[in-house]
């Protein structure tokens, strides 16, 4: 067997944007933004795959020559995504996912006529690696690719006309295409500064950016899944977060998951653990806040044990 075509690697530039959000928009309405509280929260979690990946895939597989088959690894949202764009397209698609992904996200996957779903490993890296070496077709990467960061980015464009004046848009950072869309995004604006927020169980992205050069880590286990792994080497979304990202701040486990507790409880916002770490970071006082504070709560994709689990615990003695 061959290997993928790797789509072409660029930094994507504000033109970028531009068609990403004329492909985006045409498919998918806005998603809602809660007001109810001092944070106010973009919930992608109302997105038809359940995450805000979906924006990326539609940016990347629009266009694609007729009878172009996808490939992809994922922790599990991005596959949603790029499962959700294949059946809006027309396009097949073999996602691969970590053999211990989410439960909640492997039924759905598996419930997609158009999409081969292959369960190897027990980390994003060996699924990555498995996907290169499976079959040929088109692999579109979760963050390492200029139409899925400029997918990514037309949160942005919604919050333009949904939120007035200042604001600090708060973002979970995994492999970083999120943060990177959204800090080209606010390059345009002076008014917008972007923070990430990453699991202290991995911190590929903060030491990356740190060492100014790809660097290992050890992942550690965590609920927010989503954001995990190490990243590409050479990824573009390293230089992108270190120039228009304000911030890398990292969240602990029990701040997660009082996050989630409080999303459900004051919200009614069903979220999953990366889709917190954001709003864990701003009920810790861990963000340099400038104007609106703006929490991207990213994705609903939990599964119902963990759910139970986290909603049963006590809740820690603060606000």
């Amino acid at each position: 067997m061959t290997r993928p075509m790797i789509r072409s690697v660029r930094v994507p530039r504000v033109d970028d944007l531009a068609t990403a959000w004329q492909r985006v928009s045409a498919v998918l309405r806005p998603s809602p933004v809660d007001s109810t509280g001092t944070v106010l929260l973009k919930l992608e979690t109302a997105q038809p795959s359940g995450s805000f990946k979906v924006r990326g895939a539609i940016a990347a597989m629009t266009g694609l020559p007729a009878g172009t088959e996808v490939v992809t690894a994922s922790a599990g949202n991005h596959g949603l995504g790029v499962a959700t764009a294949s059946a809006l397209l027309g396009i097949r698609a073999t996602v691969v996912v970590p053999g211990n992904a989410s439960p909640a996200k492997v039924a759905k996957l598996k419930a997609f006529e158009n999409v081969t779903l292959v369960q190897v490993g027990t980390s994003y890296d060996e699924a990555e690696q498995h996907a290169l070496s499976l079959t040929d077709g088109v692999y579109v990467s979760p963050y390492n690719d200029p139409d899925v960061i400029a997918g990514q980015a037309t949160i942005g464009y919604e919050l333009d006309s949904q939120v007035d004046g200042p604001m600090t848009v708060v973002c979970a950072v995994g492999g970083g295409g999120l943060a990177s869309g959204l800090g080209l995004w606010a390059s345009q604006r002076a008014d917008v500064r972007i923070v990430g927020v990453e699991s202290a169980a991995s911190l590929a992205m903060s030491e990356t950016v740190k060492a100014g050069h790809d660097v290992k880590v050890t992942v550690g286990e965590t609920l927010a899944d989503g954001i995990t792994g190490n990243l590409e080497p050479g990824s573009v979304t390293v230089g992108l977060i270190a120039e228009h990202v304000h911030s890398l701040v990292t969240v602990t486990e029990p701040e997660l998951r009082h996050a989630i507790r409080h999303l459900a409880a004051n919200h009614g916002v069903l979220a999953e653990g990366s889709a917190a770490v954001p709003v864990a970071a701003l009920l810790a006082g861990k963000v340099d806040v400038a104007g609106r504070a703006v929490a991207i709560v990213s994705g609903r994709n939990i599964s119902l044990p963990a759910l139970a689990d986290v909603l049963a615990e006590e809740p820690p003695n603060r606000a």
